[in-house]
């Protein structure tokens, strides 16, 4: 089978009626991209995985169906054991796939963190991340109560698993959201 974005865009858009679910596939393909860019690996097939990542979610919202039910679906369509097993990696918590390959680990480091950039930059005045930096980001995540549905230690381990500081991952993260600003509704007024 050969992975195309177009295809996984399409599976998405079918399972996902969401818009911030949508948006939330596309930021998180949007770092995992520019991670791939960096690490000489393929942007499409890394795509892939990030866009379909959550394309089970509204149809298997529970920890546990989600992501595995998605996985079997994909499997039946045949996506390649590489592409569930980086999904199943995503909730190692429930699923007991720990991340080892670098598009797993990639995956780990950006999903939760992506959702926590966007909220930071809506809640902006200019409801940007163009105009974002990294320390207001890191100085958010102290505030237990703002994005509270965000585990902090998903936020540094996602990271560590990238083998870099915080900082340089947080900076990273916004610099390849950036170039997505305005299909992630995160230009704002800038």
């Amino acid at each position: 089978m050969t992975l195309t974005r177009d295809a996984a865009w399409q599976l998405l858009t079918e399972w996902t009626e969401s818009e911030s679910l949508r948006k939330h596939a596309l930021a998180v393909e949007a770092a995992v991209r520019g991670y791939a860019r960096q690490q000489g690996a393929s942007e499409e097939e890394w795509a892939v995985v990030a866009l379909l990542h959550d394309f089970d979610y509204e149809r298997y919202p529970t920890l546990g169906d989600h992501p595995n039910k998605g996985c079997a679906h994909l499997r039946s369509l045949g996506y390649p054991e590489w592409v569930m097993r980086a999904i199943l990696s995503h909730a190692w918590e429930i699923t007991g796939v720990a991340p080892e390959s670098p598009v797993e680990k990639t995956l780990v480091a950006c999903d939760e963190l992506a959702g926590f950039i966007t909220a930071a930059a809506l809640v902006r005045p200019s409801k940007s991340v163009l105009d974002l930096e990294a320390r207001s980001v890191i100085k958010r995540m102290k505030d237990k109560a703002f994005a509270r549905a965000i585990p902090r230690e998903h936020l540094t381990r996602g990271a560590e698993l990238m083998g870099l500081p915080l900082d340089e991952h947080v900076t990273n993260v916004i610099g390849f959201m950036r170039e997505q600003a305005d299909p992630l509704g995160l230009r704002g007024t800038l």
